[in-house]
């Protein structure tokens, strides 16, 4: 009998990560399972870039187990897909069958039209980066050796812990951020506070509830302008979010929303065709985060090897963490900020050791909470939460003996 071709379009995390649980599961011999990945670069932890910017690690030590067996094709981006004869095209010209496709195509940064941000070519203004990809890492690394001083735009995690990278290498950084506060869809005030010290300890400074007006420069750029002062930068990263990669599917006739829009199986609207990660859509929601997509990665897995046919996607309740040097912080549920009036709020904060601990609570379940500084209760805080537990007689007791 012929093992079953299972072709994955997109070679990232969630592409390693089912790579690795198919073949964990899958009988020997039963399926035939091609990465094609559009980078130079095998399968690597994306969440470790700024890590890797900042020195800590480098490329190789960032590396993912992709599952034995699998072949790995990088530099073969897929170009387009053909529902209906079960082939994709790649950008070599060549083509490839499959019985079942997974798109794991992940997602783009997203650039602001920002005047000047082009140069008298058309192309990006020299010495202004995005960050996303292996290469962008060693690109920015490479321009930050030669700059005097970096600005980063976007204010959210990524662009905190770029900023906080930058620093390490030896820049003066200046870190401009819309919102009111820095993570603001992750933080309160509180929290953002204890942050924004944070970083300026390590020489980091801030710029909330400001825009980039425009880029100065002829060639490469030489100035942030923002409506009330200049800022000089001969570096400039954008951190303004992603966007889903959604071409290949849209192209293919596929519905998209935001993202590729699947059900609870990670099926697409055409048969055969699944999607994972940061690309695909459940629910009406685009996770983006490394956890629901490894969850929607292991749940495809389960189905396609037949180890789990009846798997479903049960949602997710995602959690941040940062770990950016010093500078730690763990967020999961709603920041808190105007909690309806059936949930109380516990805080205790030291902006002297720069900790912040915030339990939001529902009657006698935890809602959501915010630790910075001192992670050292986020295990236990994550338990009860994931789990649904009742809390303590004095839900204090959960991170009073990290205080």
């Amino acid at each position: 009998m012929r093992a079953r071709r299972i072709a994955v379009a997109g070679a990232g995390m969630a592409a390693a990560r089912f790579a690795q649980q198919l073949l964990a599961h899958a009988a020997p011999g039963t399926v035939e399972l091609t990465l094609y990945g559009a980078e130079p670069d095998g399968p690597y932890n994306r969440t470790l870039l700024t890590e890797v910017l900042a020195g800590r690690y480098d490329g190789d030590a960032i590396c993912l187990p992709r599952g034995r067996g699998a072949e790995i094709r990088t530099g073969a981006e897929v170009t387009a897909v053909d529902p209906t004869g079960r082939t994709i095209s790649l950008a070599d010209g060549s083509t490839a069958r499959y019985d079942a496709l997974v798109l794991a195509t992940g997602a783009e940064p997203v650039l602001p039209p920002v005047p000047g941000l082009c140069g008298p070519g058309g192309g990006r203004l020299g010495g202004v980066h995005t960050l996303r990809a292996l290469a962008d890492c060693r690109r920015v690394a490479d321009g930050a050796g030669r700059a005097g001083r970096a600005v980063v735009v976007g204010g959210g995690v990524l662009g905190v812990g770029v900023a906080r990278a930058l620093t390490a290498r030896g820049l003066p950084v200046t870190l401009v951020h819309r919102g009111p506060w820095l993570m603001s869809r992750q933080l309160d005030s509180g929290a953002a506070r204890i942050l924004t010290a944070g970083l300026a300890a390590l020489g980091v400074a801030v710029r909330t509830g400001t825009e980039v007006c425009a880029l100065r420069g002829t060639g490469r750029v030489t100035a942030v302008e923002l409506p009330d002062e200049a800022l000089p930068a001969s570096l400039v990263v954008f951190t303004c979010g992603v966007r889903p990669r959604t071409h290949l599917a849209r192209a293919a006739g596929l519905v998209v929303r935001e993202g590729i829009v699947v059900d609870d199986a990670l099926a697409t609207s055409a048969a055969g065709i699944h999607a994972i990660g940061d690309c695909a859509e459940v629910h009406g929601t685009v996770h983006g985060l490394s956890g629901p997509a490894w969850a929607q990665a292991d749940v495809l897995a389960a189905r396609l090897s037949g180890a789990g046919p009846d798997a479903r996607w049960p949602g997710s309740r995602p959690l941040v963490r940062l770990t950016a040097g010093p500078l730690q912080l763990a967020a999961f549920g709603p920041p808190g900020d105007g909690a309806a009036d059936t949930c109380d709020v516990l805080r205790v904060a030291d902006a002297r050791q720069g900790t912040y601990k915030k339990l939001v609570l529902r009657g006698d379940r935890l809602e959501s909470a915010l630790l910075v500084g001192d992670l050292s209760a986020v295990g236990g805080l994550i338990h009860v939460w994931r789990s649904d537990e009742p809390l303590p007689a004095d839900p204090l007791d959960l991170i009073r003996t990290s205080s």
